[in-house]
């Protein structure tokens, strides 16, 4: 069975930084691109950034560029996504997925398994 599990979420002030971690079991990691999406209130879910296979190739929404690093360890199955320099914005459940296909990584529908999301909460 397939598990990816987020963790890292909080609550932090506007400039702050926060670190959110995707722990996957289950599935043949190094073989999966991972991403990370979010979903505000009353919004659809959007894209943050993706990574490939072996973590050379990145992919980022031009409001996290320069912001926000998505990094992976294949050896530990484990997935990063540090942000910094967070705005009130940026508040929303953040969420780890992976996907066996490399195409499409901003579409929420590429990707087949997903984890339950951490709560981010940016403050004024």
């Amino acid at each position: 069975q397939v598990q990816l599990v987020e963790s890292g979420g909080g609550s932090v002030q506007s400039g702050g930084s926060l670190r959110l971690s995707c722990a996957a079991s289950g599935l043949t990691f190094s073989t999966h691109v991972l991403g990370w999406f979010r979903q505000a209130p009353n919004k659809e879910r959007e894209f943050v950034a993706s990574i490939g296979r072996s973590g050379s190739a990145t992919l980022a929404a031009d409001s996290v560029k320069g912001r926000f690093t998505i990094s992976r360890d294949n050896a530990e199955n484990m997935a990063y996504l540090q942000m910094d320099r967070l705005k009130p914005e940026d508040t929303a459940v953040y969420y780890c997925a992976a996907a066996k296909r490399t195409v499409y990584q901003q579409i929420p529908s590429a990707y087949d398994f997903w984890g339950r999301g951490t709560q981010v909460t940016v403050s004024s």
